[in-house]
């Protein structure tokens, strides 16, 4: 008689990593992604911001969504709004995002323009980076063209385009001014005449005093900041890489660097606080247009979670008194 044995099935991956509740990294690596934020916000839309979806990038399967007032009778500035969210999760679609997409399209009276980009864990820094120039140089394609959006066309000035982002947006804005250079040649017709930097995401191995310091209950908590720079940089780097830390013993220096004005906004109950201020500091100490306001008690994107909030209030008020003063 001969007996034989079959191995023990193999044990279930396990959960290695969360994000929000959207993103699940397991042991074997594979990844669950849920198309939908965990929060449930309704969208308030009343019809008086019209928007659609628009193809940017085919090879990538990468939209933008765009937003403009619906009775706009003049051309008006564009104002790209680049969605945070760690580089691993959010959407131009999710509520939050659409949401004060159309605030902003109806206080600044404005184009907007809100691009998604590749996430991580699946698609690691630099590629986010790259899809934010995709988003930006398919606006310079529209402008050039015959055949191009007349829904777009309608109403915006090419030469009046400033570039926001929230948080891993705001990153992607400031590397988006580093390429760019100040009036933005490369992009003619299109003239960028500002950047604004909503509580930027930035790192480096040393703790700032902020994140040292700052609350383990805050909506931005230092695990979940470690946690989104582990899934989004390159293995094996650090967080003192260049597209992370900007003043990192292997970054570039920006004092020779000829940028566009840029405003940089923080929360003061923001663990990133401390880099955002550093970041205004520096660029000012070297001669750059550079205006940083600090919103005190605020947590990490706090605008877009009460947008109707007397801070976030004051903060469309700041943005759009920063596009009139560099309009013109």
């Amino acid at each position: 008689m001969s007996s034989s044995t079959t191995s023990p099935p193999p044990p279930p991956p396990q959960l290695v990593d969360e994000c929000r509740g959207v993103l699940f990294v397991y042991s074997d690596g594979s990844i669950k992604r849920l198309s939908k934020p965990s929060f449930n916000v309704p969208v308030h839309d009343d019809g008086s911001v019209l928007w659609k979806d628009v193809l940017f990038d085919s090879v990538h399967d990468l939209h933008l969504r765009l937003y403009k007032p619906a009775l706009a009778t003049a051309k008006l500035p564009i104002f790209y709004y680049i969605h945070g969210g760690g580089f691993c999760i959010g959407s131009r679609t999710w509520p939050n995002c659409q949401n004060y997409c159309l605030r902003l399209a109806s206080e600044l009276q404005a184009v907007v323009i809100a691009p998604d980009y590749r996430l991580a864990p699946e698609n690691r820094l630099p590629l986010a980076i790259e899809d934010g120039m995709r988003a930006v140089e398919w606006l310079q394609a529209e402008a050039v063209s015959e055949e191009g959006d007349d829904w777009l066309k309608e109403v915006a000035d090419f030469t009046k385009v400033f570039i926001s982002g929230d948080s891993a947006g705001g990153n992607i804005a400031h590397h988006l001014a580093l390429q760019l250079g100040a009036g933005s040649p490369l992009l003619a017709p299109v003239q960028i005449r500002g950047y604004v930097l909503l509580a930027p995401f930035f790192g480096g191995i040393v703790r700032s005093t902020s994140e040292a310091e700052g609350s383990k209950q805050a909506f931005l908590n230092l695990d979940l900041i470690d946690r989104f720079w582990r899934l989004s940089i390159t293995i094996g780097e650090t967080t003192d890489h260049p597209l992370v830390n900007p003043f990192g013993p292997h970054s570039l220096s920006m004092e020779k660097a000829d940028l566009d004005p840029i405003l940089v906004v923080a929360g003061g109950s923001d663990l990133l606080k401390d880099r955002a201020e550093d970041y205004a500091n520096r660029l000012k100490n070297w001669g750059k247009k550079i205006e940083y306001v600090e919103f005190e008690g605020q947590q990490h994107g706090f605008f877009t979670i009460d947008p109707n909030s007397q801070p976030a209030n004051q903060l469309m008020q700041l943005i759009k008194s920063f596009v009139a003063q560099n309009s013109s």
